[in-house]
């Protein structure tokens, strides 16, 4: 029987997704490590908004779900290994809350991204992140006013830090995926959007 002989077409291109995968996990595993030092800077304010809304304009849909999930996964790890979360059943139920809400919002701004593909680019960053802090900020406000209380904690100043806190991390976010695209790590996005912005 004659041997099996691959075909060359063939191999480049199992390289090539290979490559694509590998690059893939690598720039997931950055991100979520960003993830993990924001939590181990800011504690219980991590930018979950701000991943949200990045993951929702730089990733595909899957993949900026997945990129929330870790990031929050990373932030209650962190939260209650390292720096000393109460191991309370209202501390674990809001620990389930942040990560329902961030999904949440990563969908609502992926929503908003996709609607303005193809608009001015900066109109379009804004409206993203913007759409993604309000759904995830009113989202935890609805469950601490009906369920878990703590509406205290949205007073206007103290949404008014949370809200620069996510600005800051959302531009960083921004400025990150750009030097990802650089060394060739970080996925390039299809949108217009996104061509827009790169040539702005």
């Amino acid at each position: 029987m004659a041997p099996q002989i691959s075909s060359p077409g063939r191999e480049p291109g199992a390289r090539s997704v290979a490559e694509s995968r590998g690059r893939r996990f690598l720039w997931l595993a950055a991100l979520v490590a960003a993830g993990v030092a924001f939590s181990l800077g800011l504690a219980c304010a991590a930018p979950l908004a701000a991943f949200a809304a990045a993951g929702a304009l730089t990733l595909p849909r899957r993949d900026a779900l997945m990129l929330t999930a870790a990031v929050w996964l990373a932030n209650q790890i962190v939260g209650f290994a390292f720096l000393a979360y109460p191991w309370t059943a209202d501390t674990l139920a809001w620990g389930l809350v942040l990560g329902i809400v961030a999904l949440i919002a990563t969908a609502a701004g992926e929503t908003i991204a996709r609607r303005l593909d193809g608009s001015n680019a900066a109109v379009a960053l804004v409206a993203t992140f913007l759409g993604a802090f309000a759904v995830y900020e009113g989202g935890l406000f609805v469950v601490a006013a009906g369920w878990l209380g703590g509406t205290q904690d949205f007073a206007l100043a103290i949404v008014a830090r949370i809200f620069e806190i996510n600005a800051g991390a959302f531009v960083g976010l921004l400025v990150l995926h750009r030097l990802g695209l650089s060394i060739g790590i970080a996925m390039r996005p299809q949108s217009r959007l996104f061509a827009a912005a790169r040539h702005a």
